[in-house]
């Protein structure tokens, strides 16, 4: 199998880029992107079961990876909640995988959100990793819009090496994260 696109520019141009920019002693203090967790909450789960497994299979065709059901911690009874209660989906992407879903939300997906401008640079979580928020899984190819019955969204997290927020942007804005300009 080939190196995914983006695995190339990180090793022959990001790496370099930053060493130069942060002025890193070695390239293994460059940071790098570990993983990418992509968590979808499902709320309606809790009167509607198979919203979880329309919710599974969206995942897994949008990360190429299955899917597994996340459950509740513990009974609310406002929400009608009972622990250990199916509520949600996540899966976790490292490697290919990885590059390859990262260069299809940058490239395909993000650009065909509704009135997009970029993505904020708000999201980070002082430790150097970014979390995202998607509106409507709609704005991804492996969709099918005619399928969709509700229309979700789901939190993207990177999970960098960075120490901090200054650097873990850098790197992501190295990859070509569409972020708002800042004027």
């Amino acid at each position: 199998m080939a190196t995914p696109r983006l695995k190339e520019k990180y090793t022959k141009e990001i790496v370099p880029a930053l060493k130069e920019k942060f002025q890193y002693k070695s390239v293994m203090q460059v940071p790098k992107i570990e993983k990418i967790c992509i968590n979808k909450g499902i709320g309606a789960a809790v009167a509607d079961k198979k919203m979880i497994d329309v919710g599974v299979e969206e995942i897994t065709n949008i990360s190429g990876q299955k899917a597994v059901p996340t459950r509740s911690k513990k009974d609310i009874s406002n929400f009608k909640l009972r622990a250990d209660i199916p509520i949600g989906v996540k899966v976790t992407l490292r490697g290919a995988r990885m590059y390859e879903f990262m260069d299809r939300l940058m490239n395909v997906a993000l650009p065909r959100v509704r009135d997009f401008k970029g993505v904020s640079d708000k999201g980070f979580d002082g430790r150097g990793n970014y979390t995202l928020g998607v509106k409507e899984q709609i704005i991804f190819p492996e969709i099918s819009i005619d399928k969709v019955s509700k229309i979700n969204g789901m939190d993207i997290t990177f999970v960098t090496s960075a120490q901090t927020d200054e650097e873990s942007y850098a790197l992501l804005k190295a990859f070509g994260m569409p972020f708002v300009n800042k004027n």
